[in-house]
């Protein structure tokens, strides 16, 4: 949510990683498990007022939209670095889609929009915001058609992250994820290379976007060791990880905090009181989440 399906939607919820070698830490080990997840939980799924039939809710319906020039920023989750797509172009990629569900439904997206699990809607780490993407499931050839209005996921090398419903569609509800195609759309595609040749993201931007968040005051952590985990321009986009992850670090989660300083809204874990403290919960994390946090000192 503001998927930035961590999740970060967290995390999913954005891209895949080389494999890392898990490494034995007795100093650790009698510490509860973190919750391994990617965007689906044993215990998410639809609600009480759930759509009786899924399959009869339409695909998104592409349309020229002003890219938002806010959620297309440079950011960075886990110690990666991600640059999002300033422009509407062709995009094939094959990857794992995962979903999420009534955990997120009703908080905001990237793009400030309220998340809904019951339509057709996607978050990804660099196409642009708003897109329009087909996600096909190789398995089944099944197919839909979603909107991108989020980032996500950053766990685990999942491609996409998929609202309830598409992956409902797509059949890969009950396994939690699936391999699945994503292949750009683009509504009216001479006329929108023409446009966003012409004109800056940020002027087609403005045209109807609402005016630019109120930047927060400088917020700076208590002293100590701190894991940084993201970073970003835009402030929703740092609650939305926050939010993400709170999901995916079980005992840990109300360690999360988020500072800014300079104009930049950093999501970090803390604060430890030393740096072999801190170390610990770095190979923990990598251990049980695959996480790669960056270790910075206040």
């Amino acid at each position: 949510m503001k998927r930035l399906s961590l999740l970060v939607c967290l995390l999913a919820a954005c891209s895949s990683q080389a494999p890392r070698q898990a490494v034995e830490r007795p100093a650790v080990a009698q510490k509860p498990a973190l919750k391994h997840g990617g965007g689906f939980y044993q215990d998410d799924g639809p609600g009480e007022n759930a759509p009786q039939n899924l399959d009869a809710i339409p695909d998104a319906k592409p349309r020229i939209e002003p890219l938002n020039r806010f959620a297309n920023r440079p950011y960075s989750v886990l110690g990666r670095d991600y640059v999002p797509m300033t422009r509407l172009s062709h995009y094939k990629a094959r990857g794992m889609a995962s979903w999420y569900g009534r955990k997120f439904h009703g908080q905001k997206t990237s793009t400030s929009e309220t998340y809904d699990m019951y339509g057709m809607s996607a978050a990804h780490p660099t196409l642009p915001i708003p897109s329009y993407a087909r996600v096909t499931n190789p398995a089944n050839g099944k197919s839909v058609v979603v909107r991108v209005n989020d980032r996500g996921p950053f766990l685990n090398g999942r491609l996409i992250d998929l609202s309830y419903t598409a992956a409902a569609k797509l059949g890969i509800i009950g396994n939690g994820s699936g391999l699945v195609e994503v292949e750009s759309v683009l509504p009216g595609e001479s006329q929108i290379a023409a446009k966003i040749e012409a004109d800056p993201i940020e002027r087609i931007a403005s045209a109807s976007l609402p005016p630019s968040p109120a930047p927060l005051p400088e917020l700076f952590e208590a002293r100590g060791i701190y894991l940084q985990l993201g970073a970003f321009g835009n402030p929703d986009n740092a609650e939305n990880l926050k939010s993400r992850l709170g999901r995916e670090l079980a005992d840990l989660a109300d360690k999360l905090v988020i500072s800014s300083r300079g104009g930049i809204y950093r999501v970090n874990l803390g604060p430890w009181k030393d740096h072999a403290e801190a170390q610990n919960i770095v190979l923990r994390m990598r251990d049980s989440l695959e996480l790669k946090p960056v270790m910075v000192s206040q």
